[in-house]
């Protein structure tokens, strides 16, 4: 029987668990401008030839492996718990990920797979921000690439999850900067609930190719709307806790913020921080740039990007009378949750001098963008005030 592959444009829906005797993929259920055969090689896919409609530019393939030992006769797999590997392919192109099943797994292969579908989604990915000691984001990074993987519910829940699950462990290959091996750099997690929203990848490509090397390269989680470092890159291991994780970056005040509101300069006790989970609404201007000259009495363009971790961004308002009064922006819906939304107006200066230009979204929970820095927390977190620039009117 062969290996079947179900799909339409854009989507792979996966490998089905069976007998390879004939080497060749059935592409008869494919859509149009897919692939016609994809033969097997050291018992996986090598998809070089796959046209372009399914999955755009695509050179690799990602699916589950259970790898046995190689045998004449049926082999049975069994394993505990979950561990995840990467294993990249210098001759076929492939990227396998290695799930080992908290079951017995019959397979009378060298190599049986599991069925996962791919998805392609834009998700804002962004820093948290910091205003104190560190690296200084200033405003924050943000970047909404399209990316494409397996949705990481889809491969835990194969995997299988017990009750007694907790929290998400991270591990990746990224190196310590002192170059001591025993050190990691950052082990972050999630609560078990967050990775089983339909919203996280395990993702390996972006914007259409293979993740580039400083983006992840081979493998990395997406996971919208909450703090970029949970995204981890160069993605070797998942593991399952019964306890929040404790990994590097997830203790103390790392990724952190006090329970309640402090004074600035407080000592919070580290019982009192709490972890950073969704990112709060944010926007900012792009275009023109800040001390920019404008022809008095001459409509301009403002316009820029805005995002929330709740979701989608309902308005985009603007003002030039620093507060006072506000104008609604246009507001483009998001290409899909998470994904930010790009805004744009038209102002006008009628009399000549400074002004600024401020920028307030308000997202789908009704919560909006504070006109000064919010609470004080130890690390400058989660800065999301009102981004103005600075223009004359000349």
């Amino acid at each position: 029987m062969a290996i079947t592959l179900n799909g339409g444009t854009g989507v792979i829906t996966g490998v089905s668990v069976g007998g390879l005797p004939d080497g060749i993929v059935d592409s008869g259920t494919l859509a149009t401008n897919s692939v016609d055969s994809a033969e097997l090689i050291d018992g996986a896919i090598d998809t070089s030839h796959l046209a372009s409609g399914v999955v755009t530019g695509v050179k690799q393939v990602v699916h589950a492996g259970l790898t046995t030992t190689p045998s004449t006769s049926s082999t049975t797999l069994t394993a505990t718990g979950l561990t995840a590997s990467i294993t990249p392919s210098a001759t076929t192109s492939k990227i396998q990920i290695h799930v080992h099943l908290p079951v017995s797994v019959e397979s009378n292969q060298n190599t049986g797979f599991v069925r996962f579908r791919l998805y392609r989604d834009s998700t804002a990915i962004g820093t948290v921000g910091t205003g104190a000691s560190g690296n200084q984001w200033s405003l924050g990074a943000i970047g909404c690439p399209e990316w494409t993987g397996v949705r990481l519910k889809d491969v835990l829940e194969k995997a299988g999850i017990k009750e007694t699950a907790v929290y998400t462990a991270h591990h990746s290959v990224d190196g310590h900067l002192s170059g001591d091996p025993a050190k990691t750099p950052i082990s972050r997690g999630v609560p078990i609930e967050k990775a089983m929203t339909d919203d996280c990848l395990i993702a390996f490509e972006m914007n259409g190719e293979a993740l580039p090397v400083l983006n992840g390269y081979p493998l990395r989680l997406i996971i919208p709307g909450w703090p970029g470092s949970c995204s981890q890159k160069w993605l070797k291991r998942i593991q399952i806790r019964d306890k929040i994780h404790d990994g590097t970056k997830m203790t103390g005040s790392a990724y952190r913020v006090p329970a309640y509101p402090v004074s600035p300069g407080t000592e919070v006790p580290k019982e009192d921080m709490v972890i950073i989970h969704e990112m709060p609404v944010k926007s900012i201007i792009t275009s023109p740039t800040t001390g920019e000259r404008q022809q008095l009495g001459q409509a301009f363009e403002v316009r820029g990007h805005a995002w929330s971790g709740q979701g989608n961004v309902n308005k985009l308002e603007l003002s030039i009378d620093f507060g006072a009064t506000w104008q609604a922006a246009s507001l483009d819906a998001p290409k899909n949750k998470f994904a930010w939304q790009q805004w744009r107006a038209k102002l006008t200066l009628n009399e000549a001098g400074y002004y600024e230009v401020w920028a307030r979204a308000t997202d789908q929970t009704g919560v909006g963008q504070p006109a000064i820095v919010p609470g004080w927390n130890p690390k400058g977190y989660l800065n999301n005030m009102q981004h103005r620039i600075a223009v004359f009117a000349v």
